[in-house]
């Protein structure tokens, strides 16, 4: 892939960060505490909902997109199952009235369940089609279609606000619905040419079975994973409150920004180290790599416990414990992000169950850690086992991998994630009454980045430096 191609897919995860830093504090001020919890509770839905009826068979597209002859009957094959099982489930459930909204929104309002049913079926098509966007590296389609619903959402808030609407639930809900809509609509135009195709191909009962196959069993690693990010939230709103989990779910935001970091190193990481491996050289470089990355994790706990009042500007008085409940959300990005250097050998043998393991680990632990402090730490409770649940996850993947493949250097991998995740533990739960000390902390820690990573800093200054210079030859300036 090229820096061309890298910069094309990485418009869509860094504009729509952007967007989302913008159109939170917009919400939160004209919508009410509860609202945003719920909206919470309609993101889990969908992306459960995809997980589930997906059947897997996403992941077998992708494996078999560059062997397959007929791309649109791939299509048809991987696409067509789950959308049947899905609408059928949905027309079932809207026939209950407003069941789904009162499971969802404790709102038992059938037009609600309309809205939720339309943005489950949008959601799902436009997974697909992304990944047809995505396989035939069409990065910069691919990232306006991320970013222009980001667009619309602020813009259908902003006439909200111009024609003095009613900020209620059914105007947050309708928004959410309309902008999902209009990525389908968008992901649609922008594959015409691939689902028509696909809708006129005939369907391979036998090629669906092998793809079945292969897929539903990720399905059990898939929800693993997805119950590690989402069981937060669950428990809030069974063990806590609306409002709790919209203190939350602004945190979680405002944390999204980590997931730049996340967002465009995967989508250069995956493709450059199997080709490492494919041509038997370069994984040397997968420990200078970890290391670059165990800086920008260290770096990003300091700065975000230094720097977390800032989002107190932004946001209503009643959503002042953010401030410190972020520190913790950013431990699922930022950990995330650092074990995908160190994972790479379960990839490279090709013992996926391994990775499979780690996630439902993982996931047991954030279960447990709900049900133990959300009880007594509300938003807090739940930002905390988070964030401990992907350090567990990260250590798993790592000792799997080193297994698996060889030894890697950990020592200093462990020894400052641990004092981060322990920071941000201590600084999320007691941070409001410890002050002054918790600053010092996070002082500490950041002077101890500057003398351990020094070398590093330099050779970034070096490099850029470098390429300022070259550029300015170019230019002749």
């Amino acid at each position: 892939m090229t820096p061309k191609q890298i910069a094309a897919f990485a418009i869509g995860p860094i504009g729509g960060a952007v967007l989302g830093l913008i159109s939170l504090p917009v919400v939160t001020w004209f919508f009410s505490q509860e609202d945003v919890g719920r909206m919470a509770m309609l993101q889990v839905t969908l992306g459960f909902s995809i997980l589930l009826f997906s059947l897997g068979l996403d992941q077998s597209y992708v494996r078999e997109f560059h062997e397959a002859e007929n791309k649109p009957a791939l299509l048809k094959r991987a696409m067509l199952p789950g959308l049947v099982l899905l609408v059928l489930t949905v027309l079932v459930i809207l026939s209950f009235g407003g069941a789904l909204a009162g499971w969802l929104f404790e709102v038992p309002q059938w037009h609600l369940s309309v809205l939720v049913a339309l943005a489950l079926v949008a959601s799902y098509i436009s997974r697909f089609l992304s990944l047809v966007l995505r396989m035939n590296e069409r990065g910069l389609a691919f990232s306006m279609s991320q970013l222009l619903p980001k667009l619309l959402l602020l813009a259908i808030i902003g006439g909200y606000i111009v024609v003095d609407a009613e900020k209620d639930l059914t105007n947050l809900v309708l928004a959410n619905a309309a902008a999902i809509s209009f990525v389908c609509a968008i992901y649609g135009w922008n594959t015409r040419a691939e689902w028509l195709a696909a809708i006129r191909s005939k369907l391979d009962i036998d090629q669906l079975k092998s793809m079945l196959r292969f897929g539903l069993p990720l399905i059990l690693g898939g929800l693993a994973f997805w119950g590690l990010t989402a069981v937060d939230k669950v428990f809030l709103r069974t063990l806590a409150s609306f409002e709790e989990l919209g203190v939350y779910s602004v945190s979680v935001s405002f944390a999204a920004a980590a997931t730049i970091l996340q967002s465009v190193f995967s989508t250069v990481w995956a493709p450059t180290v199997y080709k490492w491996a494919s041509a038997g050289k370069g994984l040397e470089n997968v420990h200078k790599v970890s290391r670059y990355i165990l800086a920008l994790v260290v770096l990003g706990f300091a700065l975000a416990g230094l720097l977390s009042w800032v989002v107190t500007f932004f946001l209503p008085a009643n959503y002042a414990a953010v401030q410190w409940i972020v520190v913790s959300c950013i431990g699922y990005p930022l950990l995330y992000t650092l074990s995908e250097t160190t994972v790479v050998g379960i990839g490279i043998t090709r013992r996926s169950s391994f990775a499979m393991l780690a996630a439902i680990i993982a996931f047991a632990v954030n279960l447990v850690g709900n049900w133990w402090l959300i009880p007594t730490y509300g938003a807090s409770g739940a930002a905390v086992s988070t964030c401990v649940s992907f350090w567990v996850f990260f250590f798993l993947r790592t000792e799997f991998s080193i297994y698996l493949w060889k030894p890697m250097p950990r020592l200093l991998l462990y020894t400052f994630t641990v004092i981060s995740v322990a920071g941000a533990v201590v600084f999320t739960l007691w941070g409001e009454a410890l002050g002054a000390w918790m600053v010092a902390y996070w002082l500490v820690v950041l002077v101890s980045w500057c003398v351990v990573f020094r070398g590093e800093v330099r050779e970034v200054f070096g490099f850029v430096g470098r390429r300022l210079k070259k550029n300015a030859q170019k230019t002749g300036l």
